[in-house]
């Protein structure tokens, strides 16, 4: 389970890091052309706000995974190991039910554009494809944080390391 659960998030992340070298390279040939007198690309605010929710979301299970998210933990971290797991697995199963909850509104953003139609300015394509590409990625979260969140619980209760850390 575990290096299938870990194949998905390197997957994604590698994915969502070709997306990000995309917008980086659409980023540098639209202010080259502004700024040569040739003009920008046409719509490149459009690509770049739709890549970068994705390639955001697309990132998330491989820091899940891999328990590298932000952490202050500079009080808990001198706690016995069995409460400091037990604090950990906490935080794990509430970045979880945020992270269904996100998925859930975006799932509900996505399901209002497909309702109403509405479109980019300069491109013209639906508005809900950039948002069912960030939902593709926040189902894949979704999964990865629910396997990790189930693993930190039973590390808290087992007391044996069964997921990596930062």
């Amino acid at each position: 389970m575990h290096q299938a659960v870990q194949t998905l998030a390197r997957v994604t992340a590698i994915i969502g890091g070709l997306v990000l070298v995309g917008l980086v390279i659409l980023t540098t040939l639209s202010t080259a052309g502004r700024e040569l007198g040739i003009g920008e690309v046409n719509g490149s605010y459009e690509i770049l706000e739709a890549g970068v929710a994705f390639a955001i979301f697309s990132f998330f299970p491989i820091c899940q995974l891999h328990g590298a998210h932000a952490t202050v933990d500079i009080f808990t971290s001198q706690l016995p190991g069995r409460v400091h797991r037990a604090i950990i697995a906490f935080w794990e199963v509430v970045l979880t039910a945020a992270l269904i909850l996100i998925s859930w509104r975006l799932y509900e953003g996505m399901q209002r554009y497909i309702g109403n139609g509405e479109t980019t300015f300069f491109l013209q394509f639906p508005v809900w494809w950039a948002y069912s590409f960030s939902f593709a990625a926040s189902v894949v979260t979704c999964i990865v944080a629910l396997y990790c969140a189930a693993m930190r619980v039973g590390e808290s209760l087992s007391g044996r390391m069964l997921l990596p850390t930062a």
